[in-house]
C-alpha cells in the first residue's frame, strides 16, 4: 500500500474517532505535559554552576515515564480493538491498558538506550562524529518504532518486542522514517504556539501544548496502519478507517 493511502486511512480514522481518542488520551496528556512544563521551568531557573536534582525531580521523571507508557498503551489498545471492528468504552480501554504499562516502560527504556547510545558513544570518542551518531540514532528510532505494537498487539515481552520490531521494520524502514518526519512540522507548529501561549501564562501554555501533543498522536495512528498493512492484516478485521 502506498504511503499516501496509509496517511489517508490514518486521517479518516483520526477524524472519525477524534472524540473518543480525546477522552482516552487528553487526561493523560495533561499530566504528562504538566510535568514536562514543570521540569522545564525548574531547569530554566536552576543555578547552572551548581544544579540541584532532588527527590521531587526524580519522582517527576518516574511519573512522566509511567504516564507516557500508559498513554501509549491506551492509544495502541484502542487502535487494535477498533481495527478489529469493535467499539470499546473509554473506561475499558484505560483499565485494560494498565496491564501493559510495566512491559511498555521496560521496552521504552531499553529501546531508548539503544537509540541514543550511538550519539553519546561517538560524541565521547570525537565531537565531530556526533552527526554520524545522530544519523545512526534516527535510523534505529525508525527500526524500533513498532515496539509498542509488539508489546500490546502481539503480547511479546520487552526484549522480544525490541528484537521483533527491528526485524519487522527492515523492509519498511524508509516508509517509517518518512512517517516519523511528520514530527518536524508538528514541532514547528508546537514551537510557534508555545511562543504565543507563553504570553497568556502557564495555564494557557499547558492547554496549547496538550493540543499539539494530541494531534501529534496522528503519527502513531499512521504507524499503526503501516504496521497492520505490513503484517498482512490490511483487510477487516484490521481496517483502521473505521
Amino acid at each position: 500500500m502506498s504511503l499516501s493511502a496509509i496517511l489517508t486511512q490514518a486521517f479518516n480514522f483520526f477524524r472519525n474517532n477524534i472524540s473518543q481518542l480525546a477522552a482516552i488520551t487528553v487526561p493523560v496528556l495533561f499530566i504528562q505535559v504538566g510535568i514536562q512544563l514543570w521540569l522545564s521551568l525548574e531547569i530554566s531557573t536552576a543555578d547552572l554552576e551548581n544544579p540541584q536534582f532532588g527527590g521531587s525531580h526524580m519522582a517527576a521523571m518516574v511519573v512522566l515515564l509511567l504516564a507516557f507508557s500508559f498513554l501509549i498503551a491506551a492509544l495502541t489498545l484502542f487502535l487494535e480493538i477498533r481495527s478489529q471492528g469493535h467499539s470499546p468504552s473509554s473506561a475499558m480501554v484505560l483499565k485494560t491498558s494498565l496491564n501493559f504499562v510495566p512491559p511498555l516502560l521496560l521496552a521504552g527504556v531499553f529501546s531508548g538506550l539503544a537509540v541514543f547510545a550511538p550519539v553519546f558513544i561517538l560524541l565521547a570518542i570525537n565531537p565531530g562524529l556526533g552527526i554520524i551518531g545522530l544519523g545512526i540514532s534516527i535510523y534505529l528510532f525508525a527500526r524500533l518504532a513498532f515496539v509498542n505494537f509488539m508489546v500490546v498487539v502481539e503480547r511479546l515481552t520487552p526484549f522480544e518486542a525490541i528484537k521483533r520490531s527491528f526485524s519487522f521494520s527492515g523492509p519498511i524502514a524508509f516508509k517509517t522514517m518518512l512517517l516519523l518526519l511528520l514530527y518536524i512540522p508538528l514541532s514547528v507548529v508546537g514551537g510557534l504556539l508555545a511562543a504565543v501561549t507563553q504570553l497568556g501564562g502557564l495555564p494557557l501554555q499547558l492547554v496549547g501544548d496538550v493540543v499539539v501533543a494530541f494531534f501529534g498522536l496522528f503519527v502513531n495512528v499512521a504507524l499503526f496502519r503501516l504496521y497492520m498493512v505490513s503484517r498482512g492484516d490490511s483487510a477487516v478485521p484490521g481496517n483502521i478507517e473505521q
